[in-house]
């Protein structure tokens, strides 16, 4: 069992194109044997953005602080603490900070044993 405070995590910086002010920890993953997903914490900076990007799996989205909007490939969609997202394989998505303070959410994918790609561990900045 692993139990964690998130700060204890050092938080990285999401480094792929189209992504700016994003900070993200890997709080469970493939490291601590979790066979089906990893639960990852990102911050977004005021004004921040992850790239816009789809890929095969999906995400599990819930937001913890601040504001912003999740777009879906149309429309963007309003976001705050207590919103849960569900974002289905394939679809085009982006997460935006609209608000002055940092965007703080929860996000779990699959690992790649259950078919995620490596194009998408590099766009959504997680090593497994």
């Amino acid at each position: 069992m692993k139990v964690i405070h998130c700060e204890q995590v050092d938080a990285g910086p999401v480094e792929f194109d189209g992504a700016a002010g994003c900070r993200m920890r890997c709080l469970i993953g493939p490291d601590d044997d979790a066979p089906s997903f990893s639960m990852r914490h990102f911050e977004v900076a005021p004004g921040g953005h992850t790239p816009k990007h789809a890929h095969a799996h999906e995400h599990e989205v819930f937001v913890l602080e601040g504001s912003g909007a999740v777009f879906d490939g149309e429309r963007e969609l309003p976001l705050r603490p207590g919103v849960a997202v569900f974002v289905p394989g394939n679809q085009m998505h982006q997460f935006r900070n609209t608000g002055a303070t940092t965007l703080k959410f929860l996000c779990l994918i699959p690992h790649p044993i259950r078919g995620m790609s490596g194009v998408c561990v590099a766009a959504c900045g997680c090593d497994g």
